[in-house]
């Protein structure tokens, strides 16, 4: 079975070696067939503390590294300076 693989954003990278992540999305609600942002919080293993706060993040599900980390940072990507 492939791995689950999530897009969001570093909203806390206060702890070592671990970074929160802020991932959205979409619901669909059928009565009034109107879409609602729903937006979930994940922590997540950071090996190098490479990703800092504003960051937009990949991250892959794998073994339970903690109590609360069952994900692992894959990629980052840096915000555009205007």
């Amino acid at each position: 079975m492939p791995k689950r693989k999530l897009t969001g954003i570093v909203v806390s990278d206060k702890m070592s070696k671990t970074v929160v992540i802020k991932v959205q999305s979409l619901r669909f609600y059928p009565k009034y067939k109107a879409r609602y942002k729903v937006f979930k919080k994940y922590q997540a293993h950071d090996e190098n503390n490479l990703s800092k706060v504003g960051e937009t993040v990949t991250i892959e599900e794998c073994r339970p590294l903690s109590k609360n980390k069952k994900w692992r940072v894959v990629s980052q990507k840096t915000p555009k300076k205007k």
